[in-house]
């Protein structure tokens, strides 16, 4: 299922800069540019919760709507705060609707691979992919059924089905997952005739006692 644009109605901002951009966040907005096309670079202001909102569920295309128009375009950056939790800036390039684009989607593996009951177990490599389809096309996310992945086998990308129209960038050798038998290592036993460790303390045979072990004596 190809996503739907995320409808977004943004300002045209005129004040830029650091100091600027700190009360647009501190206001609930988030600063952002959309470029592209051989046209004009315009900085624009967005909402901050309903930006968040719709990049937290997957969106990579966006139809901005500001001064009585809309521009189609694509999440190309999103700058987010020094934890990683708060959105800060967002980059959008212009695209056509029958344009190709490079994203990069979340790749899920459905289903119990019949390995298992043969003590296997599902181990999941590559959790994102790299595609490139029409921006119109773009999936919300890749899946992949693994029941029929005996013990042993490997998933490639060249194995990954996907969507019509959707081809892969990352090489198609790249291990997807693998189902594995899963062995804990038990601790190795001391070879046959192999030294004691040394007991600090203990006199070994035949060794004469200390001067001050002597005087007690």
């Amino acid at each position: 299922m190809a996503v739907q644009s995320a409808q977004i109605s943004v300002k045209q901002r005129s004040e830029l800069g650091s100091r600027a951009n700190k009360r647009l966040r501190d206001g609930g907005q988030v600063p952002g540019v959309i470029y592209g096309h051989k046209e004009a670079v315009i900085p624009i202001t967005l909402p901050k919760k309903e930006v968040s909102n719709h990049l937290a569920h997957g969106a990579h295309v966006f139809d901005l709507n500001f001064d009585g128009r809309s521009e189609k375009v694509l999440v190309k950056e999103v700058q987010y705060d020094h934890l990683g939790l708060e959105v800060i800036h967002v980059d959008f390039a212009r695209v056509s609707l029958d344009e190709k684009v490079e994203v990069t989607v979340t790749l899920e593996l459905k289903g119990t691979p019949k390995g298992e009951a043969d003590g296997g177990v599902l181990q999941q490599m590559l959790s994102e992919l790299e595609i490139e389809c029409l921006v119109t096309e773009i999936p919300d996310v890749i899946r992949h059924n693994v029941t029929e992945m005996a013990l042993d086998s490997v998933l490639h990308v060249r194995d990954l089905q996907l969507p019509a129209g959707v081809r892969a960038l990352q090489d198609e050798d790249l291990i997807v997952a693998t189902v594995r038998e899963v062995v804990e290592e038990a601790a190795a036993p001391a070879a046959e005739g192999e030294a004691e460790p040394e007991v600090i303390g203990r006199k070994a045979e035949g060794e004469e006692a200390p001067a001050e072990e002597a005087e007690k004596k």
